[in-house]
């Protein structure tokens, strides 16, 4: 009897860790993310499911790190033929072309406002994921931008920091001149394939090359012909600047110690601390468009945000996590800014400690503070979903435009190829 009773009991016990066992195989999950460049994304990404797995060690975060250009193309493949199998549960979708995923494939991403707070975070980041009324993104780093520029050289042309504040850019144009003339350095390296700089001067008067509902805002735009019109006065003035072709060449200008400066996203800051520079750098505002209405000295140049598939069996666990870490951890986001040279878009993190830090390579100035401060200020636009076909038609006019081409006849080829393109 005595048998028959443990033999009962070692039954019983045993069905019941198999249940558990169960129990415990079912409440485990996994969280696939693709993004790209493992140095920065990937590498932030790992930090924030090293901090969710201490509080839900159940859950495994499985980072797989694509070329940019693969991850869209498989990405826009496998949505376009409707399939969701092997689609990943969070997805790293760059800002441009978050309007074209989001009016291109409806529901198939998830609105996550019933979890995030989204007046933490900067509000141009918010608009741009944002369709009627409904938030599709995790905002991460912020393509904020500023003037970067070599201390020694201003100097030595008789410019200190306060000559850089509140500035418009003719101001600039004429500084740049002087610093030319007095040192024989040009101040920016620009290759004439590369339409961001009207970008980041758009963005700054809080346009873009579309109306709100989609439409392009290019012919008939005020604001479109003030930016491209103070390019144009800008790549006309050929003395202050070098002609370069392709990245090497752009980067290499001013980590070289040739050109005196650089305005561009606060991502450039780490190339420019790779050269041995220390001391000899400043960031200062923008310059701003002058007499446009709107215009500020803060902008914009790239950046992406985190998404959720729709069809994810673990959406919901997916959204848990980008709440719980990328949308209250504070720390975390100092964690990535010393790490990574991360800026994210989340604004509470601004008061930490490393926000505040001075920084001895830009002459002790607390340079992430500076950016987290215009970060707040950008004017938020919606990007549409043809911008990269708007910046081929304005790159294709840049060339004519350096060797005194008109404005008006540029803005008409813009706006016709524009039209011809989207329709």
């Amino acid at each position: 009897m005595d048998q028959m009773l443990a033999r009962t009991r070692k039954t019983v016990l045993y069905a019941a860790g198999i249940s558990l066992l169960a129990m415990t195989s079912a409440m485990a999950a996994e969280i696939t993310v693709w993004c790209w460049d493992p140095n920065f994304n990937g590498a932030t990404m790992k930090e924030a499911a090293a901090r969710y797995s201490a509080t839900h060690p159940d859950v495994t975060v499985n980072i797989v790190d694509f070329a940019k250009a693969d991850l869209e193309q498989k990405l826009q493949a496998q949505l376009a033929s409707g399939t969701t199998d092997g689609l990943p549960d969070i997805v790293l979708v760059e800002d441009y072309g978050a309007q074209k995923y989001l009016l291109s494939f409806p529901g198939a991403f998830e609105p996550m406002n019933a979890k995030i707070d989204y007046s933490t975070f900067a509000p141009y980041k918010v608009e741009l994921a944002t369709v009627d009324g409904a938030t599709y993104s995790l905002p991460f780093d912020s393509g904020v931008t500023g003037l970067f520029y070599r201390t020694d050289i201003l100097a030595e042309a008789g410019f200190k920091a306060e000559d850089l504040q509140d500035i418009t850019w003719d101001q600039f144009i004429e500084i740049a001149r002087t610093v030319k003339e007095k040192t024989g350095h040009p101040m920016l390296g620009i290759d004439l394939n590369d339409a961001g700089a009207l970008r980041i001067l758009l963005q700054s008067a809080g346009k873009w090359y579309f109306t709100p509902d989609g439409q392009p805002d290019i012919a008939g735009s005020d604001t479109f012909k003030a930016a491209l019109s103070t390019y144009a006065k800008l790549l006309q003035t050929k003395e202050i600047y070098k002609p370069v072709s392709g990245w090497t060449e752009y980067t290499g200008g001013f980590t070289s110690g040739e050109v005196a400066s650089v305005f561009t996203g606060v991502w450039m800051t780490g190339t420019i601390k790779a050269a041995d520079m220390a001391g000899k750098w400043g960031v200062a505002p923008l310059p701003k468009l002058d007499g446009v209405e709107g215009a500020t000295h803060a902008s914009n140049l790239g950046g992406s945000s985190w998404y959720v598939l729709a069809s994810s069996a673990e959406k919901d666990q997916a959204v848990d996590f980008l709440a719980e870490v990328w949308a209250k951890d504070s720390d975390f986001y100092q964690k990535i800014l010393v790490g990574q040279g991360a800026m994210g878009s989340y604004l509470p993190a601004r008061e930490g400690d490393a926000y505040k830090a001075s920084d001895d390579y830009f002459g002790g100035q607390a340079v992430w503070q500076n950016f987290s401060d215009w970060l707040g200020q950008i004017p938020p636009v919606n990007y549409g979903i043809f911008t990269n076909e708007v910046d081929a038609a304005v790159a294709a006019q840049l060339p004519g435009l350096a060797n005194g081409g008109s404005v008006d006849e540029a803005i008409a080829a813009i706006d016709a190829q524009v039209k011809a393109q989207i329709q």
